[in-house]
């Protein structure tokens, strides 16, 4: 098995937790009301809006890695071009999350689906790791689990709203143990222990943010802003399952050269 691991370059969880998530900046502590039929209709559209960017990631992912693109690039712009890449990716999660409330409709999706391409120029590095087939194996695998962990946000009581603070550090001590482990050659179970603990406070995050979708979208009063608050919702969630994916591809993936 190769060293690929969940990648510290781009935003893991959003983008580096330096206090509340997105979506926290939102929340309202007197929810307007909304129709059962309106807000299961918004819903929906946050869980299309995510898959259709999963969609584009992977489409590029695979295409990148076919054409050899991603390769070049690699071999072409070394670290210094992946450090350009993550830069990228920072800016336009944090340029997403921080001003969708002020910025035109249309530029917000543009810049989510900006972010898309660019993830999956990243992720493309996965079919150069792993065999294709653990690849689709481990990704039905985690829309599966992704469908079950967001049926438990939205079905639960319990209020998991005030953890995100807690999942924050958590979020923080993941990355510098990844970074710390990083620099250890030949740290294989390491990374299998540390992939699990990723995967476990993903899963928590993930139904966590189903539930905060719920309860953004009940806050909104016109349409515009259920678009706006719709497309920063799916941001969070399209970064929970792919930072599910790779944790489960670490975990789970045959390398490429078995």
């Amino acid at each position: 098995m190769t060293n690929y691991q969940p990648s510290n370059g781009y935003p893991t969880g959003g983008y580096p937790n330096a206090g509340a998530r997105p979506s926290e900046n939102y929340i309202s502590e007197n929810p307007v009301s909304v129709s059962e039929k309106a807000r299961r209709a918004s819903v929906t559209g946050v869980y299309g809006q995510m898959t259709l960017a999963l969609l584009v990631t992977f489409g590029v992912a695979w295409l990148t890695a076919a054409s050899g693109l991603a390769y070049r690039f690699l071999v072409a712009t070394g670290i210094v071009g992946v450090v350009i890449l993550a830069v990228v990716q920072i800016g336009l999660a944090i340029a997403l999350s921080s001003r969708v409330m002020t910025m035109k409709v249309s530029t917000a999706y543009t810049l989510f689906y900006v972010f898309a391409v660019t993830m999956g120029f990243s992720l493309s590095t996965i079919f150069y790791a792993y065999d294709s087939t653990s690849i689709l194996i481990t990704l039905g695998l985690c829309a599966g689990f992704f469908f079950c962990l967001t049926m438990i946000g939205l079905g639960t009581h319990v209020n998991m709203l005030s953890w995100g603070s807690i999942l924050g550090v958590g979020l923080l001590v993941l990355i510098v143990a990844e970074i710390i482990i990083s620099f250890i050659p030949g740290a294989t179970m390491a990374w299998k222990v540390v992939s699990a603990i990723g995967l476990a406070l993903f899963a928590i995050m993930t139904a966590r943010d189903a539930q905060t979708t719920r309860t953004l979208l009940n806050q909104c009063t016109n349409d515009a802003m259920t678009k706006r608050v719709s497309i920063i919702a799916a941001l969070e969630l399209y970064l929970d399952f792919v930072n599910l994916f790779q944790y489960l591809l670490a975990l789970l993936g045959s390398s490429s050269d078995n």
